[in-house]
């Protein structure tokens, strides 16, 4: 399982700490993982987890690489020079987590307006595991729609509803168990809930 190559985006969507965990979660397992935050994601780093932002790529480092076997390569969303923006990279598949419903529309809509929606639509015409992590509520109509449209085409939409059943005590319990289930979408082995019947 070691050294498979994820992509991982987070975007303004409340919930980032959901992104920073499944990023941790593949780095640990010792996986590569290709990361894209867009502007808002940054923006959420600092409104919600108080992260100072202004050295990016060393807060990375520090938040999210940390002894974690897995190599963590971080990409500004205008950099094409991706390996998984091409069809020819072997990328195992991509999540987007928290996704924002502006990312949801232009995935659906193959906009490719960035990097993160550009390989976004890679995995989708390489018929490669995309998962979506909307946090968003309530829908209106028109995300419902595209969120329909992305599962007919093969998406994973997987959106960050925490279950109750392992009875969590702590807000650590909660956010574990949707990054789980995040991995469970792309069959990554952790332990980070009891299982119903364990």
């Amino acid at each position: 399982m070691n050294n498979q190559k994820w992509a991982v985006g987070i975007t303004g969507a409340s919930g980032a700490i959901y992104g920073v965990r499944v990023v941790q979660e593949l780095l640990r397992a010792g996986h590569i993982v290709h990361l894209m935050i867009t502007e808002a994601g940054w923006q959420v780093f600092r409104d919600e987890l108080d992260w100072h932002t202004d050295d990016r790529e060393a807060l990375l480092q520090e938040k999210l690489q940390q002894d974690f076997s897995g190599e963590l390569h971080y990409w500004g969303l205008r950099d094409f020079n991706c390996p998984a923006a091409s069809g020819s990279y072997r990328c195992d598949g991509m999540i987007v987590v928290p996704c924002s419903m502006g990312t949801v529309s232009g995935i659906a809509h193959g906009a490719s307006g960035n990097l993160l929606e550009r390989v976004a639509d890679v995995m989708i015409k390489e018929g490669r595991r995309l998962v979506i992590v909307p946090r968003e509520t309530p829908l209106n109509a028109i995300q419902l729609e595209n969120m329909l449209k992305l599962s007919r085409l093969g998406v994973k939409i997987l959106p960050a509803m925490p279950g109750y059943y392992q009875k969590p005590q702590t807000m650590d319990d909660l956010i574990n168990f949707v990054v789980g289930k995040t991995l469970d979408a792309i069959d990554v082995p952790h332990s980070l809930f009891r299982r119903w019947g364990e």
